[in-house]
Order: structure tokens, then sequence, then C-alpha cells
């Protein structure tokens, strides 16, 4: 099976080509650029350079959220395209799993993506397994969340969380790293295809413009809400 994963949940661009499981061609962009300008081109390039066509692509993988909102209509739209131009499987991974995937360690892991002004895209991990559903939450609850766990590794955008980490929790693991597409690709590879019309992205809370008209009008319910893709 032939895969082309793709991640622009963040500031950084991954896009990974992967035939059977195995990594053919992997790129990443960790530079503060538009990522629709972006995209196209890199796969264009990867799929150029191993000598692929598009219609030897069998599948797309691409991270579902959560993350930026633009960051991820951009892939989200991109790969709907494509798996319906090419009519082959569309599936979608968490981007917090991927980043947990892509930094292993023992006991607890947390994932984490900056979603500004002290919150985070948190999720919750061990041995592959998903023990709370991802969130979007103050780092302090975080903290809070996991300060009674022996083992715990923090990976992904780590970096403006680093002291408050290490004050509360000293005995944690630290891991900095971005965001791999060919994790992306490997877990999305054996995962059941989704009908492209229906995929959206998994954003986890509502755009900033959203919860101030909500507040300004006190609603109570969002029945009479229409959800925009």
């Amino acid at each position: 099976m032939k895969i082309l994963a793709m991640d622009s949940s963040s500031q950084a661009l991954a896009v990974a080509l992967l035939d059977e499981g195995r990594l053919v061609a992997e790129l990443t962009l960790n530079i503060k650029k538009n990522h629709s300008i972006s995209l196209m081109p890199a796969v264009d390039f990867l799929v150029a350079s191993v000598g692929w066509m598009p219609a030897d692509l069998d599948r797309i993988v691409v991270a579902q959220g959560p993350g930026s909102y633009t960051g991820l209509r951009v892939a989200v739209a991109t790969a709907k395209t494509l798996a319906y131009a090419l009519q082959i499987d569309l599936v979608g991974v968490s981007s917090l799993y991927a980043l947990a995937s892509a930094c292993p360690a023992t006991g607890l892991v947390v994932p984490l993506m900056d979603a500004r002004r002290n919150h985070v895209y948190a999720g919750f991990y061990k041995e592959g397994q998903a023990q709370a559903p991802d969130a979007h939450m103050a780092f302090p609850e975080v903290l809070e969340k996991v300060a009674s766990t022996q083992q715990v590794t923090f990976v992904g955008e780590v970096a403006a969380f680093r002291s408050q980490i290490e004050e509360a929790l000293p005995q944690a693991e630290i891991c900095e790293c971005l965001p791999s597409a060919f994790e992306i690709g490997r877990l999305g590879q054996h995962l059941p295809a989704v009908p492209v019309h229906a995929f959206v992205p998994h954003y986890l809370k509502r755009v900033e413009a959203e919860e101030k008209w909500l507040k300004q009008n006190e609603a109570g319910s969002e029945a009479d809400y229409i959800k925009r893709v």
C-alpha cells in the first residue's frame, strides 16, 4: 500500500510517502510560512522525487487535529480533494497521538500543542493507548491531572512550558519534538477509511470570534448552529 501522509496542524509542515509501512521519503519544514502555499509543492516534490505518479497512491492519511485552525483546514481540504479526485482511501489521525508515537517513552506520555495564553491541546497516552480524550485545557490543569503519576513524559511543543513542568514535576521527562508525517502514515495505514464528504477537522475549541459571539448573545444551546467546514 502506497500512502501519502501530511500534517499542517502546527507551525511545522510535514509530508511523507510510505510503501507497505516503510518510509520512502519525508519532508519537514519548521518555519513560519503559509502552509496553503507550501503543502502541494511539497507533495509534488516528494512524489516526483521517488518516481511515483498520483495514480500510484492507495491512501491518504492526514493529521485531523487538534491544532491551528488555518493549518488544519489546509491539510484536511487538500487531503479530501486528493482522495476524492483519485478515488482512494482517506484516514484521519489525531495530531496528539502522532506526537506521542513519535517520542515513545515508559509510563504516561503527554503530547502538547501550544494553544496560546498558557493553554494547550493535550493528550494522555500509555503504551499507545489513550487514557483520556484529547482536550483543550489550561496548562495548570494538565499538571494537576498528572501530579500523582510516577513516570510521565511531556512531548511535542513543550518549550514554552518547560519551566512550569520542572517546577511542578521535577521527575518528569521532557522531549521537544516536531510532528512526524511518517508516524501519521504508519498509524493510519490499517485504520478503516472514512467517507470523504463527512470528514472534518477535530478543532476541540471554538474560534475566538465564535466564543465572543456566544458570550455576547448568551447562547445556551448549540442546536441552532451550523457547522462550517
